[in-house]
């Protein structure tokens, strides 16, 4: 074979490697799959291109490969519902490894069946509406005032990082209680540092870092949980906080799921709170704030209320709170903006046949409520908490806190978002810069 030969046939494997790895990097590798295209941040206010492009191409279903799992993207809010209407019967919870591996593959969150419906019995001990009413509300409304009044005085604060400190403050002892100063701070510094924004970025690097401050989060303060239990065990100290709640349902039940899956139950429940209440407490001040008859409506309410009320030094009253149906409409479009739950997983657990499509036994179906043109279909669409059996325990407290957090906010101050209020989609809100506002109190 002449060297012409030779050096032509190396050129031409050169040109197939090459257009090979090229097709790869644009599909997604076989590993990756197209996971950087899906969390690449776009505008607020637009459709992920990523999903529009898909969507021209292949309709409101098709098939991709996303953090490693072949995937089911249903955009059709049909399908979707039927989706939901089949839990546990067709489709199962099922989440990506990597969305999985901060609170632990065996974590009570991803339970199915009798044990789900047994854990979220037990968090709405804590956080279902009786509990809010009677042992929450008033100390929320105490530390929310107390905390708004400390971070005015300084001009301008961050309201995510407020709010989440303020609801550490007061749930916190609600969860476990009678905890030692130092040992508090400790166990609120690791709520505060979980977060899942580590996987809301397209560069590897800055979700690696997230993911690993996450994970070490989680470790410590599932210690700083399990040594507390301890001490009180051994003790049979009993304060009646939800922790000993926990333990006592346990007990009676019979073994349906150990001391570490409650204490693991405990932090996840605590992190979350305050993670996703904080930011859509974020998007409910960026919406009144940008909409100046939306907080004229919201202010009119809030002193109308104020008005009535007997005890003028007294905190809002759960009473109150059912009166705040404006507020409540405020709340709902702030949320259906933020889209807290982006995207929901389930796995089907035999071939199923949708509207016409086929979705594979085994694969793991992400649910995308908010694309569609029935975007505006309220009944199909409003899924802000998740949906069916799997609708999240803390919506009330959510809406609770976010309440009372406005109801100061604009009946005691003045106050404007400042100018570097960024907020991107990757593909759940996110705020880049912080929520930032600059405020004052109200002259009297």
């Amino acid at each position: 074979m002449s060297l012409f030969w030779i050096i032509g046939l190396v050129i031409t494997l050169l040109v197939i490697r090459i257009s090979h790895w090229w097709y790869l990097w644009i599909n997604g590798f076989p590993i990756i799959g197209e996971t950087f295209q899906f969390f690449k941040p776009y505008g607020f206010y637009e459709i992920s291109p990523f999903l529009n492009k898909k969507m021209l191409r292949y309709g409101p279903l098709f098939r991709t490969s996303i953090l490693g799992v072949k995937t089911v993207v249903s955009t059709d809010m049909d399908v979707n519902m039927e989706i939901l209407r089949q839990e546990n019967k067709s489709f199962i919870l099922s989440y990506p490894d990597g969305l999985a591996k901060p609170l632990g593959k065996d974590s009570l969150f991803f339970k199915t069946g009798n044990i789900h419906k047994h854990i979220k019995q037990l968090t709405l001990h804590l956080l279902g509406s009786e509990n809010l009413k009677r042992k929450i509300i008033k100390d929320m409304d105490r530390v929310t005032r107390e905390h708004l009044s400390l971070k005015a005085s300084e001009g301008r604060f961050d309201v995510k990082d407020a709010v989440s400190s303020l609801i550490t403050a007061h749930m916190t002892p609600k969860v476990i209680s009678n905890l030692k100063p130092e040992t508090q701070s400790k166990l609120i510094k690791n709520f505060k540092a979980f977060s899942f924004d580590w996987f809301r970025t397209s560069y590897p690097l800055s979700a690696g870092r997230g993911l690993y401050n996450t994970l070490r989060a989680c470790r410590e303060g599932m210690q700083v949980l399990k040594d507390v239990h301890m001490r009180k065990k051994t003790s049979g100290e009993m304060y009646g906080d939800f922790l000993d709640t926990a333990i006592e349902v346990l007990e009676k039940e019979g073994g349906l799921v150990n001391e570490d899956a409650i204490i693991t139950l405990i932090f996840t429940l605590s992190c979350i709170i305050q993670d996703t209440t904080s930011k859509a407490t974020c998007m409910a001040v960026k919406f009144i704030s940008e909409n100046p008859k939306v907080l004229a409506e919201l202010k009119r309410e809030h002193e109308t209320i104020l008005a009535s009320r007997e005890d003028k030094d007294g905190g809002v009253t759960w009473e109150e709170y059912r009166k705040m149906t404006f507020t409540n409409m405020a709340i709902n479009e702030s949320l259906r903006l933020a889209n807290m739950a982006p995207m929901m997983f389930r796995k089907a657990v035999k071939d199923v046949e949708i509207k016409g499509y086929t979705i594979p036994a085994g694969w793991i179906v992400m649910v995308i409520p908010s694309v569609g043109k029935e975007l505006r279909s309220v009944s199909k669409t409003f899924m802000v908490f998740g949906a069916g059996v799997r609708q999240c325990a803390g919506a009330e407290f959510a809406r609770l806190q976010i309440s009372i957090f406005l109801h100061h906010l604009v009946t005691n101050y003045d106050f404007s978002l400042s100018q570097d209020c960024e907020v991107i989609r990757v593909p759940g809100a996110h705020f880049p810069n912080g929520i930032s506002i600059n405020i004052s109190k109200c002259p009297k």
